[in-house]
């Protein structure tokens, strides 16, 4: 008899972590040493040089028995094609449709768009004191300000906090995620007020939250809604593990009975919510040799959440608030629009630019469905559905085929997605004809460099020479206990040497792992990795 809830409990892990981090964790360079079985050898039409032999041994492998492989690369100068495999068919993309969605938005905010969030005074003032409201007008501003360095860029690490439940060593940013909230509260301070007699309200009507989109952008974002905690193995194996956690806002409330395990035990957390996710407790054990795990946790209501922050940061700065800090958001309160109201703060982000770096090297599943609903309001609408004619128009003004292309959302995770290699292709030519050509291709995760290629290839003459999305949809087989590898892709540009970058696609869709253990979806990641770095290679 198999194990239908061990797979099923992998499908699940593996299929939220698997849209993005298909590339993560091998840094050897070298793809699983199977022994291959024939496979047919594509054909060059005359205009094609044929493959290099590494990648067809490669598609030869017995996990791609039953699989269809796609490929694509072309030049730069007149898309001549050099390689082609059924580059018109369609193909699961995984998070390789951040290509579309992240070109939309940066397109059509613009590359220097940023997001100036505000704070009004809504009541009469008398002195220091406001007999009213203060009222945050969120703004869509993916990270206001948690993770902006001093230098004005976007902070990332190469696994993000953001899929820390999914695989363990994902890592957090050394920046404040209330930053943008401490300095909206010394902003209002340093307005003159020091006192609230009333409330505070977070505006969250730039749009409207839309299920379907998954995970579910709002119009205030505060450290990607979600709550990190850290565990670190204590001093010996049966101490209390020691706890950290952020952003410490109230009413949200962390305690943990996870304990420290012997040496090179496995380590195994359990967190649990209650109280509508404001109460939180983590559970379990922590190898002693352990490095310290990280967890997150949900903010259920980010509207609340954003309003209890500011209470607490104006507090801090100096500004005391009457109304109670834990309350529901009165969003009942707010005017029907704040013309002849005064501005006593503002927050503004780095440029979009620096947003696009972000989701595209770690794969930020959040920002990228983000841009959906930020391309809706740049069209006057309050519906994230409507941001998807705003991105058909602009794949039309790009010369991209978006017949052949289908979605449903902006992070390439909903089932009914899917695009061709010769779009994908489109969508990547599209760039290289624009003054942001370099701009695009840097915010790609870099082959044995950052993002989630940094650990692919660090050895091999590619490393630093593939500028690549990557993608993947996975889920479990419990028939055969194993896991189904409904897609694996990457798309981007290979640095060809003076000045050259040909524009590829490499995916293969259903696959198989000889068994139900994740890293078995690895060695097949890598080997995509591996094609991409033979492409770049050959001459």
């Amino acid at each position: 008899m198999g194990h239908p809830i061990r797979v099923a409990a992998l499908r699940r892990r593996a299929a939220a972590a698997c849209a993005a981090l298909l590339l993560l964790g091998l840094a050897s360079g070298t793809g699983a040493r199977a022994a291959p079985v024939p496979a047919p050898t594509p054909t060059p039409s005359p205009t094609q040089a044929a493959l290099d032999p590494r990648i067809t041994e490669i598609m030869g492998k017995p996990e791609y028995r039953h699989a269809q492989w796609g490929l694509l690369q072309t030049g730069p100068a007149d898309g001549g094609v050099l390689h082609s495999l059924f580059p018109g068919q369609f193909f699961i993309p995984g998070s390789t449709a951040k290509l579309f969605s992240v070109s939309g938005t940066w397109r059509t905010l613009g590359t220097d768009h940023r997001f100036v969030t505000p704070v009004y005074a809504v009541g009469q003032r008398t002195g220091a004191t406001l007999t009213g409201d203060l009222d945050l007008v969120a703004q869509g501003d993916l990270t206001l300000g948690g993770r902006t360095r001093p230098d004005g860029t976007v902070a990332y690490t190469d696994l993000d906090h953001t899929y820390a439940n999914d695989f363990p060593g994902a890592t957090l940013t050394p920046e404040n995620p209330l930053a943008g909230i401490d300095r909206l509260a010394r902003q209002v301070r340093a307005s003159g007020i020091t006192r609230v007699d009333g409330d505070v309200i977070v505006d969250s009507r730039l749009f409207a939250p839309d299920p379907i989109l998954d995970p579910t952008p709002t119009p205030l974002i505060v450290n990607d809604n979600l709550i990190d905690l850290l565990t670190t193995p204590g001093d010996r194996a049966g101490a209390d593990a020691r706890l950290d956690w952020r952003p410490k806002v109230a009413p949200y409330a962390v305690t943990s009975t996870v304990k420290t395990a012997a040496a090179g035990t496995p380590t195994n957390i359990t967190v649990t919510t209650t109280d509508g996710g404001t109460r939180i407790r983590l559970s379990g054990t922590i190898a002693a040799d352990s490095a310290p795990l990280l967890r997150t946790a949900p903010i259920t209501d980010p509207a609340a959440f954003g309003r209890t922050a500011l209470i607490e940061a104006l507090g801090r700065a100096g500004v005391r608030v009457t109304a109670d800090p834990a309350g529901p958001n009165p969003a009942a309160r707010l005017p029907r629009d704040y013309d002849g109201r005064p501005r006593v703060a503002a927050y503004t982000s780095p440029p979009y630019e620096q947003y696009a770096k972000l989701i595209l090297k770690v794969s930020h599943n959040l920002g990228a469905n983000l841009g959906i609903c930020l391309m809706a309001v740049s069209a006057g609408s309050t519906q994230c559905e409507d941001g998807f004619p705003v991105l058909a128009a602009f794949l039309d003004r790009a010369g991209v085929d978006r017949r052949q292309v289908e979605l449903m959302d902006g992070r390439g995770g909903n089932p009914a997605d899917r695009a061709t290699p010769r779009a994908l292709v489109q969508m990547l030519a599209y760039w290289q004809r624009t003054p942001d050509a370099r701009r695009f291709r840097e915010a790609l995760p870099v082959l044995g460099v950052d993002g989630l290629l940094a650990g692919n290839c660090r050895s091999c003459p590619a490393r630093g020479k593939v500028f690549a999305k990557t993608g993947a949809a996975v889920g479990g087989d419990a028939l055969n206990d194993r896991l189904s590898v409904g897609a694996i892709t990457i798309a981007g540009y290979l640095d060809k040497g003076g000045g050259r970058y040909d524009t590829f696609y490499a995916g293969v869709n259903g696959a198989a792992t000889p068994t139900a253990n994740p890293e078995d979806i690895l060695s097949i990641s890598n080997d995509l990795a591996l094609i991409a770095a033979y492409l770049q290679e050959s001459p």
